[in-house]
């Protein structure tokens, strides 16, 4: 009996590319990417990632390259669109920070910073709350399974035989970074309206009652009205936000 192992170093080629596409994506995703996350469990996850995405990718595999440089091209390559797509990605999320901000600049509580363990920065209070809970919410509704889909069809749209032109990425981040500010205004449209007529009203009675501290009565208000509209516009503001999240993957794969 004789065994052929002719096979293998096609198949470590094919491995090699897909991690080379998968292992930046999974780098910078949202969640499994952050800092608080083990690097060990990172490169675990890109490996199994890279397994189960063999078959369904092999078609669109190149032939094993005779030189060096071809191959060191085509892992670039690679890294370069994983890169592109983790980035993408990460700008989808960041609607809920800007949101985040807002609130806690029209709440009086921008300046109250907490560590993000998302992150591994300093943010605002409201800000890493709706990050850490749209990260659970994706999670639990399982729209991290868009992504997986997202990840193998990206070798439909940029199969590693085709040259990629930079100008689709840059379109995509473009209309990405336009597209996470505008839901995070809306979002914190609510809270921005509140502000304005909270602070007009506080300019009127400063006016017409001179001799009372205004801010010094207004203030505590402010919070306590601003965490109050907060805890009853939450459920809409995620169910808001997971619609835009699953529109815009689902975008970025057309």
């Amino acid at each position: 009996m004789v065994v052929n192992f002719n096979y293998l170093p096609a198949t470590a080629f094919v491995l090699f590319l897909i991690f080379s596409r998968m292992g930046p994506l999974v780098m910078m995703l949202p969640a499994i990417g952050e800092h608080s996350v083990p690097m060990r469990s990172r490169l675990a996850f890109a490996v199994m990632l890279t397994i189960c995405l063999y078959p369904a990718v092999l078609k669109y595999m190149p032939p094993l390259p005779t030189t060096l440089m071809g191959l060191v091209a085509l892992s670039m390559k690679e890294a370069l669109i994983g890169f592109a797509f983790g980035g993408i990605v990460k700008l989808i999320s960041s609607g809920l920070q800007v949101a985040g901000n807002v609130v806690s600049f029209q709440s009086g509580l921008s300046f109250a910073q907490t560590a993000d363990p998302m992150s591994g920065r300093s943010d605002s209070v409201f800000s890493s709350f709706l990050m850490m809970l749209g990260t659970v919410m994706i999670l639990v509704l399982d729209l991290h399974h868009v992504i997986l889909v997202a990840m193998a069809e990206s070798y439909m749209m940029f199969p590693p035989m085709e040259a990629v032109s930079v100008s689709p990425f840059s379109e995509a981040a473009v209309k990405t970074v336009a597209n996470a500010f505008k839901i995070g205004v809306q979002l914190s449209t609510p809270f921005i309206v509140f502000g304005l007529v909270f602070f007009l009203g506080l300019g009127i009675l400063s006016r017409l009652i001179p001799q009372i501290q205004v801010f010094f009565i207004a203030m505590p208000a402010n919070i306590y009205i601003g965490v109050l509209l907060f805890a009853l516009l939450l459920g809409a503001m995620m169910s808001w936000y997971l619609a835009y999240y699953e529109a815009a993957i689902t975008n970025m794969m057309r």
